[in-house]
């Protein structure tokens, strides 16, 4: 394991210094962080696109249109804050504002329409109106199905076009078998999911019909994928891409890892070598898939690929912690948060029993 030497602040210092309770953090490198660690990255989430929206402002010249809704906004913050925060938090604003801040430094002028729509219509002038909501034993999700709408292609397959109703009752269903599935046998997951996703992106299936999913760094409460089957498999994927979102806002507040280096490591789930930052990702996410299988394994009735996909995830993830913490390239409170993913993996060697 890479040691930082003598002088390096500690993990502590770090956590203490970005305001991140060192426990809670210990808690979402386990992957069970819930509704509180969201709440934490919320707030975040909340302030970065605050400052991007007044950076914004600043660099725009003026007659450019975004005066009158940067004004609404403003005052929505004193007159409605809930309206303001579902605003704010809207997926994509963050890669929106931050591509018009990329453009005015090139000097260009950024189109920026789509944010008075936003701030004029809320979410479902920028996303469309689709809302779906499921209960299960008290518990409720509800999320926005946007099949339409700027910056969707930030997730890296082809976004599906407008769903029709049959379509959308679709997904409603699968939604609702998939949050039974979390609620009855994943509650710690099911209360953070419910926390932080806000929005579905139906994304078209991959040649061959083979499923995809993503999240993007830049779009925090939006989970993409392509139209799902089974309910366990649905729930495995919005517990996988949940847990991309969460590191992904602990990453903008906490640093993990040194500037990108040109190093690559092998990652066990594929062909190519991987930076540092797509290493830990994928090990995080990884955890939360091993986590998943060693549950459903211990079920009355598992599912047909519990014990093989668990066996499978344990031994891909316990190896790239190893590789993350013979890197060189974690800062102090990185390795903290490895060493934390390492402690969860020993509690899911072998299927047959829950940790919480």
């Amino acid at each position: 394991m890479s040691v930082p030497p003598p002088d390096a602040p500690s993990a502590l210092d770090a956590l203490t210094r970005h305001g991140f309770d060192p426990e809670l953090f210990d808690a979402v490198a386990r992957a069970r962080g819930g509704p509180a660690a969201v709440a934490a990255l919320r707030r975040g989430q909340l302030g970065k696109r605050m400052l991007l929206t007044v950076a914004v402002r600043r660099s725009l010249p003026a007659g450019t249109g975004f005066e009158e809704p940067y004004r609404l906004l403003s005052r929505m913050h004193q007159e409605d804050p809930p309206r303001w925060q579902r605003t704010m938090l809207h997926p994509y604003l963050d890669e929106g504002l931050a591509g018009a801040l990329a453009e005015c430094a090139r000097g260009e002028r950024p189109d920026l329409s789509w944010f008075g729509e936003l701030v004029h219509g809320g979410p479902a002038a920028l996303s469309g109106p689709h809302l779906l909501s499921t209960e299960c034993d008290g518990a409720v999700l509800s999320v926005r199905l946007a099949d339409r709408g700027p910056f969707r292609a930030v997730h890296g397959h082809p976004p599906a076009g407008a769903q029709s109703a049959d379509e959308v009752r679709d997904w409603q269903r699968a939604l609702d078998g998939a949050w039974q599935v979390l609620v009855r046998r994943h509650p710690w997951h099911a209360g953070a999911v419910a926390a932080c996703l806000s929005t579905l992106v139906p994304l078209r299936p991959a040649p061959g019909g083979t499923a995809v999913s993503s999240a993007a760094r830049r779009a925090y409460g939006a989970v993409a994928l392509s139209p799902p089957g089974d309910p366990v498999l649905l729930a495995l994927t919005l517990v996988h891409e949940f847990l991309h979102v969460q590191l992904g806002a602990l990453l903008d507040l906490v640093p993990l890892h040194a500037p990108a280096s040109p190093t690559r490591y092998h990652a066990p789930w594929r062909p190519d070598p991987r930076p540092l930052d797509a290493l830990l990702q994928g090990t995080y996410a990884h955890l939360g898939v091993c986590d998943f299988w060693y549950t459903e394994a211990a079920t009355a009735a598992p599912h047909h690929l519990a014990e093989r996909e668990h066996t499978t995830w344990f031994g891909h993830t316990r190896g790239a912690v190893d590789t993350l913490l013979g890197s060189g390239e974690l800062l102090p409170a990185g390795l903290r948060f490895t060493e934390e993913m390492r402690r969860a993996l020993r509690t899911l060697q072998r299927p047959g029993g829950v940790t919480r």
